[in-house]
């Protein structure tokens, strides 16, 4: 591993943070100052698993959204 990434690693920041950044990635709203800060503070390894789990949560309701409108016959 290069140093650069043993030293992201152990960033300090939250993962409440890393959701509230990946949350907002979802929505493609992001300010710049914002962003800078959450490069220099996050744990990539937490973004990349809150990502996957949000996108994870993100399908399921989706499939449930569907499920629900087919089933209830507004969409017959």
């Amino acid at each position: 591993m290069s140093d650069g990434f043993k030293a992201a690693v152990q960033r300090r920041g939250s993962f409440a943070q890393t959701l509230k950044a990946v949350g907002w990635s979802f929505f493609g709203v992001r300010r710049s100052a914002d962003y800078e800060r959450d490069v220099n503070q996050l744990n990539p390894v937490h973004v990349l698993v809150a990502g996957v789990v949000a996108a994870a949560v993100f399908i399921v309701v989706l499939l449930l959204l569907v499920r629900w409108i087919v089933g209830s016959g507004v969409a017959a």
